[in-house]
């Protein structure tokens, strides 16, 4: 479907979204549609068959028909954050907020209770047979709990330095079965003693493990795409299906059906466990869509780079066709929320891994990774090959310089929340969203002038071809225009759903509503809330 050909009515009435409002001599058309999650990660299914599925940067849980994948919110957030999902033999939904560090249960029917907090990097949970509950700690730490049932006692901590106990089951012989993600193995755990047995080896990154019916054991490797069959007796491995790579983790059913996330797709399969045939059972084109950036080729054609948290995607800005480059787990890639490019390079920033990550544009290589950066927003590669970072958590512009990102220097600090850059002349311009402002630092001196105050949250920031400042104001849901000689603000479109909730310890930014401009004027405008880009175009 060419969804950049549809028309305004045509599409309000095919999707049941609110277009944006537009100033006059704009027409809008959603570029790239929408889809549910944010990333979907933990799955499991209730003792009636009802398949729900987890998202952490959503901070949700969804309910999902396995039959047409419609997807219904059923636990919204903040409190719905998972990273997995378990069912007590009772029917009780236990589940693990990631980043907040906090533990979640509902009981049928009843309402949400926290089990347990302060555990950052909580992931992976699973009831043993008896009802107790048991849970991991990865990337974030790296331990196993058992945890109160009742909320009243403190986890117990079992075992720790395991080396990534991802998502994990529970067996008929009440041992804990689950991936080692760091060390690509499976293993067997006795969760009494802490004893940990190897089961299998030599997968790459497996990120799941559940059993079926007859005691085999399923594996998703998410650095590889494929779902594995292990014989629980020998040991032996047979691959049963070729998805796509960042899986996250399945479930099974009463009838061994497999159900698998990935989260770069947004999306679930169920696989036939006899014969490999996978189904779609849901999939979005985008999975978290953040910051973009547009760069026109020496033949007139636009292509658009966008970070989408767990990808980095190229967009044709004639078709609307979405191209992979990398993805996470499978690929050198950390996370990314917001996307520079200029002819030759993509800049790629994470203040989730404090990284900023620089790609050859045009083959797609991963040329420069640096870390150990103060939350960074965005970053823009200046002429003499030194890059300019907005720290969000420092309130600096940092230049970064020399082979390995070592040599760094702070051309401006006392900026509140920096997130968009965009370089024009001798000058950036910066959108801080805490002070809402949009102004620009020289480069020689870092000096500061305010072009335009009295914003609420702006963020993304591009350059029109006229020389105006496009601006996406999260705060108030629009797309703005700003004249850079008089601060004149002009409303370009407003009711674009931006601006996801953030999540408790996260900035207040989040993920970054990102704004880029073609050369015939033509704006593309990210909306982080739905995963959808819209693009206005001058009339």
């Amino acid at each position: 479907m060419n969804w950049t050909r549809r028309t305004v009515s045509a599409l309000a009435l095919t999707i049941g979204v609110a277009m944006p409002a537009l100033a006059d001599g704009y027409a809008v058309d959603l570029f790239v549609p929408g889809s549910d999650f944010h990333g979907v990660h933990g799955l499991g299914i209730d003792p009636n068959g009802q398949l729900y599925a987890g998202s952490v940067i959503g901070q949700s849980i969804y309910n999902v028909d396995r039959a047409t994948g419609k997807v219904g919110v059923e636990i919204a957030n903040p409190d719905g954050m998972a990273d997995d999902i378990a069912f007590a033999p009772d029917g009780t939904m236990a589940w693990t907020g990631f980043i907040t560090g906090d533990i979640y249960v509902r009981a049928p029917g009843g309402t949400v209770k926290k089990l347990a907090s302060g555990l950052p990097g909580i992931n992976s949970l699973a009831y043993r047979s008896d009802g107790r509950l048991y849970a991991s700690q990865v990337f974030i730490g790296d331990a196993l709990y058992e945890i109160d049932t009742s909320g009243e006692t403190p986890p117990r901590k079992i075992i720790e330095g395991m080396g990534g106990l991802n998502g994990f089951q529970f067996g008929p012989d009440d041992k804990i079965y689950g991936p080692l993600w760091f060390k690509g193995q499976v293993v067997r755990i006795d969760a009494d003693t802490g004893d940990i047995e190897t089961v299998a080896d030599g997968f790459k990154v497996p990120a799941a493990v559940n059993l079926d019916s007859k005691g085999n054991i399923w594996v998703v490797d998410t650095a590889l795409g494929q779902l594995v069959k292990i014989d629980p007796v020998s040991g032996d491995k047979a691959m049963v299906a070729q998805l796509s790579t960042s899986l996250d983790n399945l479930a099974i059913d009463d009838q061994d059906r497999i159900f698998v996330s990935n989260m770069a797709d947004n999306g679930i399969q169920e696989i036939d466990p006899e014969t490999g045939a996978v189904r779609q059972v849901v999939k979005g084109a985008l999975a978290s869509p953040g910051g973009i950036a547009l760069i026109a080729d020496d033949d007139g054609s636009e292509t658009l780079y966008l970070a989408d948290l767990f990808a980095y995607r190229t967009i044709d800005a004639a078709t609307g066709a979405v191209t992979d480059v990398a993805r996470m787990q499978a690929d050198h890639l950390e996370y990314p929320f917001n996307a520079r490019a200029n002819k030759d390079h993509v800049i790629l920033s994470s203040w989730f891994t404090s990284s900023v990550q620089v790609f050859d544009r045009k083959t797609g290589e991963s040329l420069h990774m640096f870390h150990n950066f103060a939350a960074p927003q965005d970053a823009v590669e200046l002429a003499d090959g030194s890059y300019l970072v907005a720290e969000l958590a420092t309130g600096s512009l940092v230049n970064v310089s020399g082979e390995h990102g070592d040599t760094r220097e702070v051309l401006i600090d006392g900026l509140v929340l920096p997130v968009g850059l965009v370089l024009k002349d001798q000058g950036v311009y910066v959108t801080e969203a805490g002070a809402g402002t949009v102004s620009r630092v020289d480069l020689a001196n870092g000096a500061k002038t305010v072009v335009a105050e009295g914003l609420v949250g702006p963020e993304g920031i591009d350059i029109a071809p006229d020389g105006t400042l496009i601006v996406a104001e999260a705060g108030k849901q629009r797309v703005i225009s700003i004249d850079p000689a008089t601060g004149a603000v002009t409303e370009l479109a407003a009711s674009i759903a931006m601006g996801v909730v953030a999540a408790k310890g996260t900035p207040p930014t989040y993920v970054t509503s990102g704004v880029a401009v073609g050369g015939n004027g033509s704006i593309y405008v990210v909306s982080d809330v739905e995963n959808a880009i819209y693009r206005l175009t001058p009339q």
